[in-house]
């Protein structure tokens, strides 16, 4: 997740990643209003407390809610948040999967109609803005570019309409899988595991070994069929607007 939020941080106008010590804070201007962007990751709690005040003031500065993820157990961490007005947003799980026991099996091409490997960033916006019911197009403006190479896109198409997304993104031998989204008219198809599916094939052929990601209740089902087990639940406690 780190590497996740530091391409965050680099991802929009105005965007940069603020990093302390194994501490990477993703501030993302152009959409203030989705703390799941601007948010916090941490390796030691004690980074995080000491970074603490300077990365709030720099959240303040562009008016954003943000979130912190913390660690499965780190209850100080929890609540030296609470004491600075964070609230438990929620709590969805880690997973991983060793593709190197659980082989990815890749779907036949003709399961995903006219699936792009190379897929378009403003397809993937458009789809997580319309899928999470959140309204307006606050991933859109946070994602508007990424560097060269460094995440292997897939979008799938009915009809001409871009409908499911899942995206990849290496770090040394592991890749991270993020942006999964499908459009309501084309959910209960298994769409986003095909997707998957093929994301983590195309993986292994460039030598991936595990894949990690973080999973709703909705979707660790799909997850699970795919070789993910999990890790431990992390908690997302979010400072709101309204709070300073």
């Amino acid at each position: 997740m780190l590497h996740w939020y530091r391409l965050i941080g680099a991802g929009s106008d105005g965007a940069r990643a603020l990093e302390r010590d194994g501490v990477v804070a993703a501030l993302v201007p152009a959409s203030p209003e989705r703390s799941v962007v601007n948010a916090v990751v941490y390796e030691h709690p004690d980074a995080l407390a000491a970074a603490y005040d300077e990365i709030a003031a720099a959240y303040e500065e562009i008016g954003a809610k943000w979130t912190v993820w913390v660690h499965s157990g780190d209850d100080v961490t929890a609540a030296m948040l609470e004491r600075n007005g964070h609230v438990l947003d929620a709590a969805p799980e880690a997973m991983a999967a060793d593709l190197r026991e659980t082989p990815p099996v890749r779907p036949p091409a003709d399961a995903l109609a006219d699936r792009t490997a190379a897929g378009d960033l403003a397809d993937v916006g458009a789809i997580n803005d319309r899928a999470y019911g959140y309204g307006g197009d606050w991933f859109s403006r946070a994602l508007t570019r990424l560097p060269e190479d460094a995440v292997h896109i897939y979008v799938a198409h009915r009809d001409g309409e871009a409908v499911g997304c899942a995206a990849t993104a290496d770090t040394a031998a592991n890749t991270e899988v993020q942006m999964v989204a499908v459009l309501p008219e084309a959910s209960g198809q298994g769409l986003s595991g095909k997707l998957i599916a093929h994301a983590l094939a195309d993986a292994v052929e460039r030598g991936i070994e595990t894949s990690t990601l973080v999973a709703t209740q909705l979707g660790r089902p799909v997850y699970e069929r795919l070789g993910f087990r999990g890790l431990g639940v992390l908690e997302m406690w979010e400072r709101r607007l309204e709070q300073g």
